[in-house]
């Protein structure tokens, strides 16, 4: 039995893959391929460079100068993933839900209106919370006043036990659009025979979306997590906009990007090392390589993928 199925020339792969693999080699591989071998090393204050092996990532890991700021600032890192996945993804699954109901008047505004943070600047985004929520100047407290809840108004980005949370809360608000539309476009996708007959069932809309559309969308939600996941523990431009490189107060709000930019560059009275720098960003590759996996591993294979 002879197959009419064209063949596939090397040349046409070249043609037509060698662009995307030269492009991803020349901004994506090699530059992760240099930074792992400029972490095996050090340089002394005359610029030699020695092979140093792992000697880096001990000082990093165990030494009690470096040590504490580093799990500091992965402890910050956790706490703020943590928000965005308490907070933003089940808001963005319930606006999700609410825009795809049927007949619903202005949901390409609501749509448009609830995205649009998401395609400015996060320098404008910081820079206009920052105004919002100064106690000197700000319009949070006179927001607080008109609704009767002055006296629970704080200078939260001014305060230890705050500033890290209100970030979160400022970085969901921008990004709570983009799970939005990754679950709407999933819920979009459900056959609209599966929701007609759980309708003849007698099933309500309540559980129409809890027990039939819900499941269909697992692997949409699994892939929300991965993407809230990296984007989290890469976090650096927010923080640096309204904290600066310092992650204040008392570096409070240091991640693990602030972190890694002090440490490469160096910032006031710090020094900048390359190779401690690129040490702690193959600390950081890994944790992002570690969770991304351990979801694969544990989540991602328990996903049943209904056939539609």
């Amino acid at each position: 039995m002879t197959s009419n199925a064209p063949s596939v020339r090397w040349w046409q792969l070249a043609v037509f893959l060698g662009p995307a693999l030269l492009v991803y080699a020349a901004f994506s591989a090699l530059p992760l391929a240099d930074t792992l071998r400029l972490s095996f090393y050090t340089a002394d204050d005359a610029g030699v460079r020695a092979f140093a092996g792992l000697a880096n990532f001990r000082t990093i890991l165990l030494d009690p100068e470096w040590s504490a700021g580093f799990w500091n600032a992965m402890a910050n890192n956790a706490e703020f993933f943590a928000v965005h996945m308490l907070v933003q993804n089940p808001i963005g699954l319930l606006l999700a839900a609410l825009l795809s109901t049927k007949g619903l008047r202005g949901a390409r505004s609501y749509r448009t209106l609830i995205f649009l943070p998401t395609l400015l600047s996060v320098a404008i985004i910081g820079f206009v919370w920052q105004l919002i929520l100064s106690p000197l100047w700000g319009v949070g407290e006179k927001l607080l006043t008109f609704v009767g809840l002055q006296e629970h108004f704080a200078p939260w980005l001014g305060q230890e036990e705050t500033a890290l949370v209100t970030l979160a809360l400022v970085s969901v608000w921008q990004y709570v659009g983009i799970p939005m539309m990754l679950i709407y476009a999933a819920l979009l996708a459900v056959p609209e025979e599966i929701v007609e007959a759980a309708h003849v069932e007698g099933a309500g809309a309540w559980r129409i979306f809890w027990s039939v559309k819900l499941p269909l969308i697992y692997p949409t939600l699994g892939l929300v997590t991965i993407l809230t996941f990296v984007g989290n523990f890469n976090a650096f431009d927010l923080i640096y906009s309204v904290k600066g490189a310092l992650a204040g107060p008392n570096y409070s709000t240091d991640l693990l990007g602030t972190y890694f930019y002090r440490t490469f560059f160096g910032y006031q009275a710090q020094i900048g090392s390359p190779h401690m720098g690129a040490a702690v960003a193959t600390l950081m590759f890994l944790v992002i390589l570690a969770g991304v996996g351990l979801y694969f591993v544990a989540v991602q294979r328990r996903l049943r993928r209904y056939a539609l």
